[in-house]
């Protein structure tokens, strides 16, 4: 059993993460400052509540828990939010994890798992992307992420820290029990905004942009369960030292705006009206994951790869009626 620090262990994937790693035998311990995550999410273990900017109450988190692996899910998310506001998510999510490392250094923990993104990779490549594919952050949410990525393993080879940054591609779905689901507070994410759509009627769902080069003209994303991508942390935590530094989680499966739009309505049994609005700013035309190296080193293969059993789970979670 280990005792592990989850930051941002309050927010979306964070509580997954949390109930992986409490399954597996292990203390998971939340660290968030709860801007915009839940309390009520956390379930798997005791909850600190303060910021990744703090580096003092960092260090005496580490140390009072006997912490011995960090699993830094903290920070600011929102790609188009990140352009309006690029200062904002330089501070939380570079900064924030510069403390990280110096509160890390401070208290002797030498293990640390990122949740970095595929946002840090090329708009223009084509095809699945694996981890050799080109960079070219096309927003500072994703250069924020490649950013990190390289404090961390400067800090790494300074204090003789193992790390891992596995990069998300679309984390969706909800905990298949039904003990956690996705709070949304900012109402900008895909699914639940298309159930909200299609559990309340009323106003048409926006569609934000529909001349991209796809195959329908609207976004095109690699979804992956959140479930599943809280497995990949628990499998990544007992063998990160031998494991190589960045691996991509994805399904390897592009949908489309249209095709996540087709399947909540066949889910639901609702249908959904729709109207096309402008495109959002920093939003790329396709990512999909090409995953093979997840599988041949972590182990690790979506289980929930549907994209009927991602949208089924997440409806299921909250029925979307009061939120």
């Amino acid at each position: 059993m280990a005792n592990v620090l989850v930051t941002g262990g309050a927010g979306f994937v964070g509580a997954h993460v949390c109930k992986a790693l409490a399954r597996a035998g292990h203390r998971p311990i939340a660290f968030d400052n709860l801007s915009r995550g839940q309390r009520t999410a956390v379930k798997s273990g005791p909850l600190e509540v303060s910021d990744v900017l703090d580096r003092a109450a960092l260090t005496d988190a580490l140390r009072r828990h006997k912490i011995e692996a960090v699993m830094h899910l903290a920070g600011l998310t929102v790609v188009h939010e990140s352009v309006a506001e690029p200062a904002r998510y330089y501070v939380n999510n570079v900064a924030g994890t510069i403390d990280v490392l110096a509160a890390m250094a401070d208290a002797q923990v030498k293990s640390i798992v990122l949740s970095s993104s595929c946002t840090v990779y090329d708009d223009q490549a084509s095809g699945a992307l694996n981890e050799a594919a080109s960079l070219a952050p096309a927003s500072p949410y994703a250069l924020s992420k490649l950013m990190i990525e390289g404090v961390t393993a400067d800090a790494a080879a300074a204090h003789g820290f193992s790390w891992l940054a596995l990069r998300y591609f679309n984390a969706a779905g909800a905990d298949p029990d039904g003990e956690l689901s996705e709070a949304d507070v900012l109402k900008v994410r895909l699914i639940p905004n298309l159930l909200r759509a299609a559990a309340r009627g009323g106003a048409p769902f926006r569609i934000q942009g529909d001349d991209y080069p796809t195959r329908d003209g609207t976004c095109i994303r690699d979804l992956v369960h959140v479930s599943d991508l809280a497995a990949a942390h628990v499998a990544a935590l007992d063998r990160i030292a031998s494991l190589p530094k960045v691996i991509n989680l994805g399904s390897g499966r592009g949908y489309s705006v249209r095709e996540t739009l087709d399947a909540v309505a066949r889910v639901t049994g609702k249908s959904i009206a729709t109207e096309v609005a402008p495109r959002r700013p920093g939003d790329v035309a396709v990512r999909i994951a090409d995953a093979t190296l997840a599988t041949t080193a972590l182990g690790w293969s979506p289980r929930r790869a549907s994209i009927d059993d991602i949208v089924a789970d997440a409806w299921a979670s909250r029925r979307w009626d009061n939120d």
